[in-house]
């Protein structure tokens, strides 16, 4: 079924064209090269940006793509059809890197109708200034392109963005889903036909941007089996599925079970589309879900008081983005501080808070609302962030870390309880167990991290390889997915507490873990302790998850001992219920 037709190469920027089923055809901007993402802290395996033409007797393109690939994806699209006869643009969601053309579409086929949800249209009329034609759609609402290709829309908020819709087309049984299902992987194959190969992607991507949003992932999927047979989800990142469509689609109904049935939830308030504030919300997201804590994400520019209301008195944490204050955005500055007005009236004394400024220079300060929150009786979770110039690598890691300190916070009283929970008997016989102390260390571009081990065994002898069991609300787990590389430091019986009393404590958000510490660079470029006993520079090959940890498996690259007389440093516990 699939046709490669066209490759127009230019660097590492390609795209490619492939027949997805009768009259549907997929444009994908392939970037091989790309290694960052949203607040993932490294991508391994590049990404695409996938486009689609349906044709009927009339003709829909859903999705454009990148900035970065005007002249290709414009090129690509030109030899494919001619754009004045593009009768409709379906704006899956307004994120930069699926609409990026659409003013130049636009200029091209001023004649085009863009099919989007109402927040789309009006978020469009603000980035393309210019008018176009345009149809709001709402979950059920249809569009009848003839020839049998009655498309449907579902309503998707939050997936990852306020706007989304998806769009299935009844014809084909093909699902539009942009974000949703999708993973950062970039390949010559245009389908899910190695499960083996992308199912690690896959699950960091539903990790990074869907996780935080788990009950909308559930809302959408509800009205997904409404729309009877699905034969092909076209994806807006990566493969398409259709070998392994029922596989993947399950693996996102349970994990967001999993997490939706969190006793606890964090509440993050942020404003799309101002400054970074949708990036920095979704990393701060992010750290939270690793404890084990719900999240429910709100975009307060499509949010109206009741639902800031409820969510606001519900939750456990807030999470609040600074909203704008003044100049062009007067008006949204205006219901932004209707709705900062709502959540304060919500707040109750047992509620923790956190601020974040999103650096567009023009918000308002987080100071004066600290302030009145403390006031109120509220503990913040951590120190407020201001961020000041355009986000870097280790910005995303201070906010996934403030998350993760909220979700700690927020999941203490439960983890207590747990652990008086075990039988004694059990809890004392798990606690002979010994172990080692090592240091895992890790980089990737500029973060670094470090994390205390004693979990650790060697696992294989062709090719050598060892596992590791790091907990998930370890900063470090981002930085140990499959192909990524770090350090195993192993300590010294006899010299080890000072290195094992510095990487114990608590760091706070964005710390510099390394700091006062001797270190030289691995070949990998992961830290190496000066004063470990040895080291082993390592690969990760595979995860396995656990309900709290992650069993990560790495092979050797290379290692040395600094004292070959020396012994390594051994670990006993009294229980086993904690570490």
């Amino acid at each position: 079924m699939v046709a490669l037709t066209d490759r127009v190469k230019a660097g590492r920027l390609t795209v490619e064209v492939a027949e997805v089923t009768t009259d549907t055809t997929t444009i994908r901007s392939l970037d091989w090269d790309r290694d960052r993402f949203d607040i993932e802290f490294g991508l391994q395996n590049g990404t695409t940006y996938n486009s689609f033409i349906i044709r009927g007797d009339q003709t829909a393109l859903v999705d454009t793509s990148h900035a970065k690939f005007r002249q290709l994806y414009l090129d690509t699209l030109q030899g494919l059809i001619d754009p004045a006869a593009i009768d409709y643009l379906i704006i899956s969601h307004t994120e930069p890197d699926h609409s990026g053309l659409v003013a130049d579409i636009l200029q091209l086929a001023p004649q085009i109708t863009v099919v989007g949800a109402k927040v789309a249209i009006q978020f469009l009329e603000n980035l393309v200034h210019q008018p176009f034609k345009s149809q709001q759609v709402k979950n059920g609402d249809t569009l009848d392109l003839g020839n049998g290709h009655v498309l449907e829309f579902v309503s998707a908020p939050n997936l990852h963005w306020p706007d989304t819709i998806f769009t299935y087309d009844r014809q084909t049984e093909t699902l539009f889903t942009c974000d949703a299902f999708g993973m950062h992987y970039c390949s010559d194959l245009t389908y899910d036909s190695n499960l083996a190969d992308i199912e690690a992607d896959y699950r960091f991507y539903y990790e990074c941007l869907m996780a935080p949003n788990a009950r909308s992932v559930l809302s959408a999927i509800k009205r997904m089996k409404q729309l009877g047979n699905i034969t092909t989800i076209a994806t807006g990142h990566g493969p398409l599925l259709r070998h392994n469509v029922q596989e993947l689609t399950d693996r996102y109904q349970k994990w967001s079970q999993e997490q939706s049935k969190a006793e606890t939830t964090a509440a993050v308030f942020y404003y799309s589309d101002f400054g970074y504030s949708d990036r920095l919300s979704q990393a701060i997201a992010h750290g939270i879900t690793r404890t084990g804590v719900a999240v429910e994400m709100m975009d307060l520019r499509s949010a109206d008081n009741q639902e800031i209301r409820e969510l606001a008195s519900m939750a456990t944490g807030l999470v609040i983005g600074m909203p704008p204050v003044s100049g062009q955005d007067a008006e949204l500055a205006q219901e932004a501080e209707e709705a900062i007005s709502t959540i304060l009236a919500s707040t109750n004394k047992k509620q923790t808070f956190g601020l974040y400024e999103s650096g567009s220079g023009n918000d308002l300060s987080v100071y004066p609302l600290e302030v009145k929150f403390k006031a109120a009786g509220l503990k913040p979770a951590f120190p407020s962030i201001r961020i000041t110039e355009t986000p870097t690598e280790n910005t995303y890691k201070l906010c996934d870390e403030a998350g993760t300190d909220m979700g700690q916070l927020l999941s203490r009283d439960k983890a207590i309880k747990q652990m008086k929970s075990l039988d004694s008997d059990v809890d004392k016989a798990l606690g002979r167990i010994s172990g080692g102390l090592y240091i895992i260390t890790a980089t990737k571009g500029e973060v670094s991290s470090a994390m205390l081990a004693s979990w650790v065994s060697q696992a294989s002898f062709e090719p050598l390889g060892l596992t590791i069991a790091v907990a998930k609300d370890r900063a470090i787990e981002a930085l140990m997915q499959v192909g990524d590389t770090f350090v195993l430091n192993v300590l010294e019986e006899n010299n080890y507490q000072a290195l094992m009393k510095h990487f114990l404590k608590r760091f706070p958000p964005g710390a510099d873990r390394f700091e006062g510490v001797k270190t030289q660079a691995a070949n990998n470029g992961s830290p190496i302790l000066n004063d470990a006993l040895a080291y082993l520079e390592c690969q990760v090959a595979s995860r396995m998850e656990l309900t709290d940890h992650w069993i990560v498996y790495a092979t050797i690259d290379g290692g040395r001992v600094s004292n070959p007389d020396a012994l390594p440093a051994v670990h006993h516990r009294k229980v086993g219920n904690h570490y």
